[in-house]
């Protein structure tokens, strides 16, 4: 069964359609990733399954449960946690004070400790600026903090909204590798990427959006090889 079922999701700003009907699914121990150009509806999909938006129609299922109509504080606590877009740390909050703001729907103490001490070994930098503002952190540094603060809610599925937005290419480079060793721990993510080279190569499947429809799927090394996606996305004939 998978852990995340999209069915035929419609989702629109005002007057707006985003969504036109999109269905997909994420299987348990998996990176999907949804590729596409800006305004193609990668973001409002994460931000719907969030709880954030609210479709006009359309199922979505995690773990088997209908999920559609829940608020955010209750998707969360059932660790379907999303790294937003942009970051949106707590800038005034120290480093410390943002890990725990991610684990603020847990009252298991001691592995709450033990999801600290992985972030950090996962994120060393974090450890070096523990009473550091947010704020203050370089763009890297921040976007790791927003990756480890989700990581402190114990995710089962991790949404991540454009992890490499903004950052120098070996940073990139950094965050992907976390993003499989997360992967590798027993995390299932679903990753939303501009960066389509970078997203193929960590996931195990993709789709493509337009214009709020799937236009193709399949496996990561497939889309890759697909002559339409490497025209349109990956730079090349």
């Amino acid at each position: 069964m998978s852990i995340l079922e999209i069915k035929d999701l419609y989702v629109s700003y005002g007057a707006i359609r985003a969504l036109h009907g999109i269905s997909f699914h994420v299987e348990e121990g998996e990176i999907v990733t949804l590729i596409g150009a800006n305004g193609a509806g990668k973001s409002t999909t994460l931000r719907t399954i969030s709880g954030l938006l609210r479709p006009d129609r359309g199922e979505i299922l995690y773990d088997g449960e209908e999920i559609t109509r829940l608020g955010g504080d209750a998707i969360v606590r059932r660790r379907l946690i999303q790294v937003p877009e942009g970051r949106r740390i707590f800038a005034p909050l120290t480093v410390l004070e943002n890990l725990e703001m991610g684990a603020f729907t847990r009252d298991d103490k001691r592995e709450v400790q033990a999801s600290m001490e992985w972030v950090f070994e996962l994120f060393p930098r974090l450890k070096e600026r523990l009473e550091q503002a947010g704020g203050t952190l370089s763009g890297g540094e921040q976007q790791m903090l927003a990756v480890a603060r989700a990581l402190m809610a114990k995710p089962r599925v991790l949404l991540m909204d454009e992890p490499s937005m903004g950052l120098a290419p070996i940073l990139v480079e950094e965050i992907f590798e976390v993003i499989e060793e997360i992967n590798e721990q027993g995390v299932t993510i679903l990753l939303v990427e501009q960066n389509a080279q970078m997203a193929l190569s960590v996931a195990h499947r993709g789709y493509v959006l337009e214009t709020g429809s799937i236009q193709l799927e399949g496996l990561s090394a497939e889309l890759a090889r697909n002559p339409q996606v490497r025209e349109a996305y990956l730079g090349g004939g």
